[in-house]
């Protein structure tokens, strides 16, 4: 349709076709999602990308000959680089940690519903993190074990989260549950521009470097919504 955005490309890399398939008939009834290229391996999906151009990369984790962990790097040297969301299993958080610290911006549980691998993708192109529910408490508790409690920062916990304002603090409350902007906008009653601006301030107020170490701060403060 005349004026409408362009439509997010995505590349499915995964060794199981049948999963790539699933994943491909999911999208082709979602509006404004093309799935432009698809890859068994890691090192096929470099090289699909490098050609395609997609601007998301829904990577399996898990792939023999060359799996998701090996390819983040490559795929995100890439000019312009796709934003790369990582497909994984209950109980794959180590690899999670390493996906997410290499510059993945999220990760989904393979057994999530069509809704919200179609939310993820978008969330992934708009910017967001994407933190699937299904997994972000291990995922956390893991962090926290590695992490030291004011991760370098030089005001406490307390102090950091004390500059928040109330609607802030229940916005930084859910970005410990790993929920996506249009989640946050929906749960909250306001508009994605205006949860945009209130994760933002959030960032910028408790010196968090991405919404990752936000939900960390928000687990170990233990607030809730």
């Amino acid at each position: 349709m005349s004026g409408s955005a362009p439509a997010i490309r995505v590349l499915l890399a995964d060794d199981e076709a049948m999963i790539r398939h699933g994943v491909r008939l999911i999208l082709k009834h979602s509006d404004g999602i093309e799935v432009v290229a698809e890859a068994p391996d890691g090192v096929r999906a470099v090289a699909e990308a490098a050609e395609h151009r997609p601007d998301v990369v829904l990577l399996d984790i898990r792939m023999p000959g060359g799996d998701g962990l090996a390819a983040i790097r490559s795929l995100l040297a890439l000019d312009p680089a796709p934003r790369v969301v990582m497909l994984t299993t209950f109980g794959d958080e180590p690899n999670v940690l390493r996906a997410l610290r290499d510059g993945a911006c999220g990760f989904i549980l393979k057994d999530e519903g069509p809704q919200e691998l179609i939310s993820a993708l978008r969330a992934a192109a708009a910017g967001d993190a994407v933190l699937s529910p299904g997994v972000t408490g291990s995922v956390i508790a893991r962090m926290l074990r590695g992490v030291s409690p004011a991760l370098g920062h030089p005001d406490s916990e307390d102090e950091r989260i004390a500059r928040l304002t109330a609607r802030e603090r229940q916005v930084l409350a859910m970005l410990g549950e790993g929920l996506s902007n249009q989640d946050l906008a929906e749960r909250l009653g306001i508009g994605v521009g205006t949860v945009k601006t209130h994760v933002r301030a959030v960032l910028e107020k408790t010196g968090s470097a991405s919404r990752v170490q936000a939900a960390l701060l928000a687990h170990r403060a233990d607030l809730r919504p």
